[in-house]
């Protein structure tokens, strides 16, 4: 059965990648001859259509007695980065019947998209492949569904103060993960959504790192939001330099998504703190009649200083106006807010008119 894996770089490593590699090569040597450490496998979120699915996953390294986590714990968040990937590791993935072998890159990842057979697709909803014998959920998006959501998590659904530096770090590596506090309206928004589209896939797409995942996924539990993959990036460095472009993160994920379904068109939700009216403003100009509108949560003056120094938005006018012509483009400080313009547009909190 056809299997796509993504593809690695072919030019010689930058030089930090190649240090990284190497304290990650010592590290793992070590823990597996005196500490007894062997691969583990952490699932994470896929999705897909009935005949063709995005499998992802890591296998990092763990103590031999320790047992599969199954859901988020309350711990300060600097342990969240506390792990050590298992490259080269081969990871049978199984799905639908179809059982295939990969193997994890550099950083312990597996990203991997499975192709079903024709005479025997995956049904619509909620699915589950297995990697090594590890369930990972996989949404599966069937072919008449029409509408879905693509929604930032930094300062959109969980306050944040990104990119901040010292807050980001307060908020992300000292205090316990329970104490995240969503967004003001933005869960019932959501649900509000979800009821008038219920086959509508939510993905959220942020430049948090993979090791949070299980923290954000619980923290979304939590607070009510639609479940959804969630598509992450990596902090340490490339093959070509030392820090990772989240803008071109955002980017790639857009087009694979759009790529991936293109049936669907696509509600861009995200905040003015960041970059999203411009991310989102290139993939309209990449994808034409494939975005229903765009929704940006703006920060108030003082959370715009907190969020990045200023008490004016990255993006300046962007932030303030249509982020492409013919797309409808509300702003609003709150879920609340963002809900009652949304009610505006037509086919978004309400199912659009045959």
């Amino acid at each position: 059965m056809p299997v796509t894996t993504t593809p690695h770089p072919t030019q010689r490593p930058h030089l930090a990648a190649v240090l990284e590699d190497g304290v990650y090569r010592a590290l793992g040597s070590g823990l597996r001859r005196f500490g007894r450490w062997v691969p583990r496998v952490e699932p994470f979120t896929g999705y897909g259509t009935p005949d063709k699915v995005r499998v992802l996953g890591r296998v990092v390294l763990a103590p031999s007695q320790a047992t599969r986590p199954s859901g988020a714990v309350d711990r300060r968040g600097f342990r969240q980065f506390l792990t050590v990937p298992a490259p080269g590791i081969r990871v049978p993935i199984v799905v639908g019947g179809v059982t295939v072998t990969v193997e994890s890159d550099r950083g312990g990842y597996v990203d991997v998209e499975v192709e079903l057979p024709a005479d025997a697709p995956l049904p619509a909803g909620w699915q589950q492949a297995t990697l090594d014998g590890v369930g990972a959920p996989l949404l599966v998006v069937d072919e008449s569904t029409e509408l879905g959501v693509v929604s930032d998590i930094d300062d959109t659904t969980m306050v944040t103060a990104v990119p901040r530096l010292l807050l980001a770090a307060w908020n992300t590596f000292i205090r316990h993960t329970s104490t995240r506090k969503a967004v003001p309206g933005m869960p019932e928004l959501y649900r509000q959504i979800a009821a008038a589209h219920p086959d509508a896939p939510f993905v959220y797409v942020s430049t948090g790192a993979w090791n949070t995942a299980r923290v954000l996924r619980g923290f979304l539990a939590r607070n009510g939001y639609p479940a959804g993959p969630l598509l992450l990036t990596d902090w340490g460095p490339t093959q070509t330099g030392w820090f990772r472009s989240g803008q071109e993160h955002k980017d790639s994920s857009l087009d694979r998504i759009m790529e991936t379904f293109p049936h669907v068109r696509w509600l861009l939700v995200g905040d003015d703190g960041q970059h999203d009216p411009d991310i989102y403003r290139r993939a309209v100009e990449r994808w034409p009649d494939r975005v229903v509108a765009v929704a940006i949560r703006q920060l108030t003056a003082t959370q715009q200083v907190l969020a990045h120094g200023s008490t004016t938005a990255p993006d300046g006018a962007l932030a303030s106006g249509q982020v492409a012509p013919d797309v409808p483009t509300v702003h609003g400080e709150d879920g609340g807010e963002l809900a009652q313009r949304l009610a505006e547009v037509p086919g978004v909190l309400a199912t659009a008119s045959p």
